[in-house]
């Protein structure tokens, strides 16, 4: 039950803020209850230090001018039996309810909370946050911001709220020796604060910047293995090996200046930590010569002196820790809290397709530029439809795609299915009627069965394997074997497939989204990693699929789409031809030149250089 006092996995309803502490807050939010309850047993156990010293001072005055032989007797029994309870009940129940709320309920719970905050409104952002960054480095500023915030809450709880009760306890305590002994330990802890405010500071920004570094060599190491084919093929490891050293000597430079700066703090602090027994205990000492204080005074004084001498270097250092930790987490808020992402309208409804009509209605979009992406694009794509798009790199085939999934959101005009503008459904409900198949296969290092089952999760195995078969997967994948034995459609395909040839990774692709059966299918460059034969073998397949749906093809290849119902022809963002094969070759057009000039299944320069 204790562990379940936190939701680590309850959403939050609002964005995170960007400054720190309204970021902790946020990031935080229905766990602070739990929080109050483990600081306020962690400052019930800092209480327990004043109390054992003072308790051992009682002790030691009940000792003087009382016979030995008579001493287990009177009122020392009640002190005896006190002393006996408090250190073999009262003060280990209090620990360990403080254990148990640090190591059970907080512990667990807080990373997944926070981690899974960052999380979700991480897959919330556009595609350009993800184009502008490394992945492997946007995945190490949410482990390091989540693991970081755990760390400054628990420490925060174990060290400080511990340390400053015992610090009240031990005033309270010292008060009851002298005021001037008192006294003489808040001048010292007055110098100790004005230590920790010069260092911590400095700590948290330095940590920051060695946050920073380190985040960059996960994202320039990432970025090398997930190219290393890349990186062999152009014999290219010399090159990438100075990157990646690059990086670890920016990272080391910013973790010698941290080194430095803790080195000078714990010189420091073991100076002024020295200086507190002499203080306490000398002082003592002198009020006692004065008939002043007692030597359960001295004894009582002298453990305080020592407990918190020692808990001095103990409470710097994780201080130290949590300042270094906040400096990481405003690192990593930085990078996660910057808001780059298309929202869902206010009151958006889900997206119904009844037909299957698009509507492009004089669309442009350059990604914020002045040229790139498509222009002043009218076009109506009739229910059922098969519309096949062809142009030169650059012509702004992808970028129609692209605005067709609501990737991106037109500069002008806008966009419609069956006459509900894609701005007022929400970008879920789109995607889950749009069926796509593109040239770069996605694939999951996960099994051959969660890579297919992706198109729509809740399919029985029966209907998985239908789909392989439709998509002539189903053979090649019953031979697939991993490094760990698994076999068949539970073997795992490696990262983006790369186990996998470009014909296999197609196939499972087209059996993912044969599965998904949406009304809309796009199909980008689906079968250009197919070698004739296999692509003769699910052209039917395609061709049952595309039955009853709006088909948008995008091809290179230009005899896959020579079928097609009608065919566009994009150059630098615009329409400039549109029919059927037989109507664009009689026209003689740009269409026409690219299928007298086309090679190999490739639009060659020439037909580039002819469109310009």
């Amino acid at each position: 039950m204790t562990t379940r006092l936190i939701d680590p996995f309850r959403p939050s309803d609002r964005p995170p803020p960007q400054k720190l502490a309204a970021f902790i807050r946020w990031a935080l939010a229905d766990a602070w209850g739990a929080v109050g309850v483990a600081a306020v047993l962690s400052s019930a156990a800092g209480m327990f230090d004043a109390g054992t010293a003072y308790l051992l001072g009682k002790v030691i005055d009940s000792t003087t001018g009382a016979a030995p032989e008579g001493y287990f007797s009177g009122s020392n029994l009640a002190l005896i039996g006190f002393g006996v309870a408090f250190f073999i009940l009262i003060r280990p129940v209090v620990f360990g309810l403080s254990a148990l709320a640090n190591g059970v309920i907080l512990g667990p719970n807080v990373t997944p909370l926070v981690l899974s905050r960052l999380h979700r409104w991480t897959l919330g952002q556009s595609v350009e946050f993800f184009d502008n960054d490394f992945a492997g480095r946007i995945a190490q500023k949410q482990m390091q911001a989540a693991n970081a915030l755990a760390q400054v809450t628990l420490e925060s709880i174990h060290v400080v709220t511990f340390a400053m009760a015992s610090v009240i306890g031990s005033v309270v305590l010292l008060l009851t020796i002298d005021f001037r002994i008192a006294l003489t330990f808040l001048g010292w802890f007055s110098l100790y604060i004005l230590l920790i405010r010069w260092f911590l500071p400095r700590v948290r920004k330095r940590a920051g910047a060695r946050a920073g570094a380190r985040a960059a060599v996960s994202g320039q190491v990432v970025d090398t293995i997930t190219n290393i084919k890349t990186v062999k093929l152009f014999a290219l490891a010399d090159h990438e090996d100075r990157a990646a050293l690059g990086a670890m000597d920016v990272f080391r430079d910013k973790a010698l200046q941290f080194g430095w700066l803790s080195t000078g703090f714990r010189l420091s602090l073991m100076f002024v930590a020295g200086l507190l027994p002499i203080l306490l205990i000398g002082a003592t000492l002198w009020l006692w010569s004065l008939g002043q204080a007692t030597a359960g005074d001295i004894v009582a004084a002298g453990t305080v002196s020592l407990r918190l001498s020692q808990m001095t270097g103990w409470f710097s250092f994780s201080l130290m820790g949590i300042y270094a930790s906040l400096g990481e987490v405003e690192d990593g808020m930085k990078t996660l809290t910057p808001r780059v992402r298309l929202e869902n309208a206010a009151g958006a409804g889900d997206l119904r397709v009844e037909q299957g009509e698009i509507a492009l209605r004089d669309v442009s979009f350059a990604y914020g530029r002045e040229i790139g992406g498509v222009s002043d694009v009218d076009l109506v794509v009739r229910p059922g439809e098969k519309l096949g798009i062809v142009g030169a790199s650059g012509a702004g085939k992808s970028t129609l795609v692209a605005l067709l999934l609501r990737l991106y959101d037109p500069e002008e005009g806008h966009l419609e299915i069956d006459g509900q503008d894609l701005r007022s459904v929400t970008q879920e409900s789109l995607r889950q009627q749009i069926g796509m198949v593109t040239q770069e296969t996605a694939m999951f290092n996960r099994s051959a069965r969660d890579n297919i089952l992706y198109g729509r999760p809740d399919a029985s195995e029966a209907e998985m394997i239908a789909a392989a078969q439709k998509a002539e997967a189903h053979d090649f994948i019953l031979t697939l074997r991993d490094h760990e034995g698994r076999e068949g459609y539970a073997a795992y395909l490696g990262e983006r497939g790369v186990k996998l040839s470009g014909g296999q990774r197609q196939r499972i692709a087209l059996a993912r989204a044969i599965l998904k059966d949406a009304p809309i299918l796009v199909l980008d460059e689906a079968t250009s990693a197919l070698d004739s034969e296999v692509e003769a073998a699910i052209q039917t397949a395609l061709e049952r699929v595309m039955e009853g749906k709006t088909v948008l093809a995008i091809a290179h290849r230009l005899s896959t789409i020579s079928q097609m119902d009608r065919i566009i022809v994009l150059d630098q963002g615009r329409i400039v031809e549109q029919g059927t094969h037989d109507e664009l070759l009689v026209l003689g057009g740009l269409y026409a030149r690219y299928w007298e000039r086309q090679s190999g299944g490739f639009i060659g320069s020439d037909a580039a250089e002819a469109a310009e």
